[in-house]
């Protein structure tokens, strides 16, 4: 390989975003991620872009405003994984103060150059269909707007955009070592499928490692080691469909946090997230006992419905990997992101990102190029404001309309299959249709409408290497598949990744 301009180590929101805008500007880069895209915080998120309201009382109001300004700006990009949300915030008259939260949401309205999103408005619980599902306490009620986005998935179609701009993108790599040698870091990948090693050169890390940032640090020769990151986990809880509107709430709890309820996946409803400190180990990540109780205490404060713990049809956890502040709580810990440069004048540098959230990813990537550009010179000017991500192109009508011309040009294919796939694939949906005259021609059906034409296009297109990979990251379509068919669907990757490797080495 030659000698990159910048490599990247971490796969996740961060490290493609960054990836993305340097190779948009003209810097040739790599990114490496030991694991698959998206396989650690970032599809673990309560799957939101928005301006994260609370922070407002942790007088955060920069990181509002620029979480704000960013959530249209990702919707443009992205309208077929992204769409527009409207939260109900009831009143609990034992908690804030309702002068109080009006306060907070003409904020929430006006800072952040609110222009396509509906603004606040007051709402009668008592005659509303959002008081339905609610106790007969909660009278009053605020209904804002932030934005929905499939997580995992905007990860991999930044990652896909990198890729087709020129970044070289490696899942199931991991770095093994980073060197400073003369006016460059050499650095040692090991493939987690093949164990083999190789190496790479390039003037100048990025370590956007997300939860290992500090272990990437510790392990590096010449690097600054330290402890910046504070781990704090979230996690969330997936029951049976609670209520039939498309809106979600948003609850307050007597200790100060938040929590949401979303609607997700059709028949689901989405609880989550709490916040606590992780101490364990990154590999073993998992919903505690106590975090499962806490959420289905605190929804069950406001539904009318009791939140059991033998409804959980699914859950998750992850860590955030928050900039170390000192704070005293978990809830306290800034989510403002924080960007370090390591290096000497005349050595290479490292640039260190530390913390982060899916809504600022983009304004993250761009600040981390000023200091790309401070180390390595000007190349292109700053272009994702305006761009779109793979799929994105949708014609006037947004997803509907895309949904009936391709329901009109395959007619002998489910119009519900041909929705899902629009809304995961956008425009690409007719990559895997192709030339389909009916389901039978789009292969084997592994359940729930995951087809064999799905699944290589995931393989080829998306980096997908195992069953998991597309069941719970590339799709949610584990919670309707079995066991048994996930399984299947893990034998036969298996089998084709294979024939795909002896196919390549010939």
């Amino acid at each position: 390989m030659a000698m990159l301009d910048i490599f990247i180590i971490g796969g996740g929101v961060n490290g493609c975003g960054i990836a993305r805008d340097a190779v948009g500007r003209g810097f040739s880069v790599a990114l490496a991620e030991m694991n698959d895209l998206a396989s650690g915080t970032s599809s673990r998120s309560t799957k939101l872009v928005h301006g994260g309201l609370r922070y407002l009382e942790h007088y955060e109001f920069r990181l509002v405003r620029e979480s704000l300004m960013e959530r249209e700006v990702l919707w443009a990009s992205a309208p077929h994984i992204i769409h527009p949300l409207r939260f109900v915030l009831p009143h609990h008259k034992g908690l804030r103060p309702a002068w109080l939260l009006r306060l907070g949401l003409f904020l929430y309205d006006h800072i952040g150059g609110r222009k396509r999103l509906p603004k606040t408005r007051t709402i009668d619980l008592t005659r509303d269909p959002a008081g339905a599902p609610l106790k007969g306490d909660y009278r009053l009620g605020f209904e804002y707007s932030d934005c929905w986005v499939d997580d995992a998935r905007l990860v991999a179609l930044t990652a896909r955009d990198a890729a087709d701009r020129g970044a070289r993108i490696d899942t199931r790599t991991k770095v093994t070592n980073a060197e400073r040698v003369g006016n460059h870091w050499r650095i040692t990948l090991r493939d987690e499928l093949t164990d083999e090693t190789r190496q790479a050169e390039a003037r100048l890390l990025i370590n956007a490692a997300g939860p290992w940032v500090d272990r990437v640090l510790r392990g590096m020769s010449g690097a600054d080691a330290g402890h910046h990151v504070r781990l704090v986990q979230g996690s969330h809880i997936v029951v049976p469909k609670m209520f039939e509107h498309d809106r979600c709430y948003i609850f307050q709890n007597a200790d100060g946090r938040i929590i949401f309820a979303i609607p997700y996946e059709d028949d689901f409803t989405l609880i989550g997230t709490t916040d606590r400190d992780y101490t364990g180990d990154l590999k073993e990540i998992e919903i505690s006992d106590e975090e499962t109780d806490y959420l289905c205490a605190a929804a069950s404060e406001y539904f009318k419905q009791e939140v059991r713990r033998d409804q959980i049809v699914w859950s998750y956890a992850g860590v955030r990997p928050l900039y170390n502040d000192g704070a005293s709580s978990a809830q306290e810990a800034t989510r403002e992101y924080v960007l370090k440069v390591d290096g000497a004048a005349d050595a290479p540098k490292i640039i260190n990102v530390f913390g982060g959230k899916i809504t600022t990813f983009r304004k993250l990537s761009e600040h981390v190029l000023e200091h790309v550009e401070a180390a390595l010179g000007k190349r292109g000017p700053a272009w994702t404001a305006e761009a779109i991500l793979p799929g994105g192109d949708l014609p006037a009508g947004g997803i509907e309309a895309k949904i009936a011309l391709l329901v009109e040009r395959y007619p002998a294919i489910d119009r519900a299959l041909i929705g899902r796939l629009v809304r995961h694939y956008g425009t690409r949906a007719r990559s895997i249709l192709g030339i389909a005259r009916n389901e039978a021609e789009l292969g084997r059906n592994f359940g729930a409408g995951l087809t064999q034409a799905e699944v290589h296009y995931l393989i080829e297109q998306e980096w997908a290497r195992s069953a998991e990979d597309i069941v719970w990251r590339r799709s949610k379509l584990g919670l309707r598949m079995s066991a048994a068919e996930i399984a299947a669907l893990d034998d036969y990757m298996r089998s084709a990744l294979q024939e795909r490797m002896a196919a390549a080495a010939q």
